[in-house]
């Protein structure tokens, strides 16, 4: 087992996301047991000590894994305990530094972490920002962090809201081409099942194999079509009127504008 948090470390409300990355963890073999997961719920999650409200004392890291519009509500409660020993580390889309510092001024650091849910099978993507971490917490989250998959740094919370708007989101986004992609495979005449793993399989493959080689995607996809082709017919098909380019900017922007309204929400 790997020893990469620290004991005494908190989760508060460990849902969907922090429960990938509790998942994601378990798989990496990280030494969980220091951990403590606080949920009303007292929803169980395996390997780790579940509470139903804030125990006593300060967690030397504390996770929070809420719902962004929870945050008012849970502050009055969890403050007290975020001393200028703990280590706060959002999950929390669209609230910045600056909003997090208001509410845990004692903090030793705040850290914003932006996970994606590939995470619970280590290959998610995890941004991470920090304004006042130190060298030797940056090196000891990203070393806990990498292993869920890939933890670049960002520079600002604009850039991390920017890394969510494409890794955050992106999953729902290529779930959504490949239910697509399968549908217009079965509408064409194949089986249904056939086409949905059809469509699944060549999206990982493809991804993987992008991944190993560093080509580029432009490249990637000239190397599969043939001139005059059905390849090639069919990237012509996907590059008319407004084009796949113009469509995947629009949902990229469309998630960015959201971003900006919640964090001038959480500015007050």
């Amino acid at each position: 087992m790997q020893k990469l948090m620290p004991d005494g470390s908190w989760f508060v409300g460990c849902g969907n996301m922090g429960g990938a990355m509790v998942e994601g963890w378990r798989k990496a073999r990280v030494d969980l047991s220091g951990l403590t997961a606080i949920s009303p719920s007292g929803r169980v999650i395996p390997g780790i000590n579940v509470k139903t409200s804030i125990p006593k004392g300060s967690p030397i890291w504390c996770f929070l894994g809420f719902k962004p519009q929870m945050l008012e509500g849970i502050v009055p409660d969890l403050a007290p305990h975020i001393g200028e020993g703990t280590v706060v580390l959002s999950l929390l889309a669209g609230t910045e530094v600056a909003s997090l510092r208001r509410h845990f001024p004692k903090a030793r650091a705040i850290v914003r972490l932006m996970p994606n849910l590939p995470v619970s099978e280590g290959e998610g993507v995890t941004a991470i920002f920090s304004p006042d971490a130190d060298e030797q917490l940056r090196s000891d989250i990203e070393a806990l962090i990498e292993t869920l998959g890939y933890a670049p740094w960002t520079s600002s919370d604009d850039e991390l809201a920017l890394t969510s708007t494409v890794a955050g989101s992106g999953p729902a986004y290529v779930a959504r081409f490949v239910d697509a992609f399968a549908k217009a495979g079965a509408a064409a005449g194949l089986n249904p099942a056939l086409a949905r793993r059809l469509a699944l399989e060549t999206v990982a493959g493809t991804g993987l194999m992008a991944r190993k080689s560093g080509e580029a995607m432009d490249a990637l996809a000239k190397r599969v079509a043939s001139p005059g082709g059905t390849t090639e017919a069919g990237l012509k098909a996907m590059d008319a009127e407004d084009g796949i380019d113009a469509l995947v900017m629009r949902v990229v922007e469309a998630a960015r504008e959201r971003s900006d309204q919640m964090a001038a929400a959480a500015r007050g």
